[in-house]
């Protein structure tokens, strides 16, 4: 049997980008004399920015500075990019999946050319079989929308996600999609499992070496 479709974050999941993240949001919302703790910031990563702002500073704010404090946070992450690093196995693991015969598809709502980046730093472009981008959706996780054009690109069928944060979970649940999740983010065991992971695993690794208890079973 073909197995399904790997619906495969790459923000959190395959880089290791979330607190750098985490970290230029802080700053953004400092520039309009806003402190949000840098923890909360850290537990929205995964949301979109189109979430993110009125998730953490309320609708008010978001209609004031929304598209300002999304453009800044944009600007202060671009000095940590470079940062930004593969988490161990990420490329195995798309051979991985690859050599299992299913389709891998990278989800990311993140700008094009920041995609492109991590996509280069994984090495994956060739091996995987299309990506999606801020382009690909007009409303982020955890709306449904970006597992869904993802579903899209594979044609349909059967799929899983493989993420990072709750806001993967959540976000493939509404699209009836089941999610397999990795600590990778910094997300906690129970959380992940509350958001609707069907399993929990502490690395790209022990992913790897435990795939056969997984829907990509052989």
């Amino acid at each position: 049997m073909t197995p399904p479709t790997a619906l495969l974050d790459i923000d959190g999941t395959l880089v290791d980008s979330n607190y750098q993240h985490a970290l230029a949001w802080y700053r953004a919302f400092r520039l309009h004399a806003i402190t949000i703790p840098l923890w909360r910031c850290h537990r929205a990563i995964g949301m979109g920015g189109d979430q993110l702002v009125s998730f953490l500073a309320g609708e008010r704010f978001e209609r004031q500075h929304g598209d300002e404090v999304r453009m800044q946070e944009h600007a202060l992450y671009a000095q940590l990019i470079t940062e930004v690093q593969p988490l161990e196995g990420a490329r195995g693991l798309i051979e991985d999946l690859k050599s299992r015969g299913g389709r891998v598809i990278a989800v990311s709502s993140a700008k094009p050319e920041d995609t492109q980046r991590y996509l280069d730093l994984v090495d994956a472009r060739a091996l995987v079989d299309g990506w999606t981008d801020l382009g690909s959706v007009s409303a982020t996780k955890p709306a449904p929308d970006l597992v869904k054009a993802a579903l899209k690109l594979a044609g349909g069928g059967p799929a899983v996600m493989i993420g990072d944060s709750t806001w993967d979970c959540e976000a493939a649940q509404a699209a009836k999609v089941r999610t397999i999740a990795v600590r990778t983010g910094g997300f906690g065991v129970d959380e992940l499992r509350e958001a609707g992971a069907i399993a929990v695993f502490d690395s790209i690794g022990e992913l790897r070496e435990r795939l056969d208890e997984t829907p990509f079973a052989t």
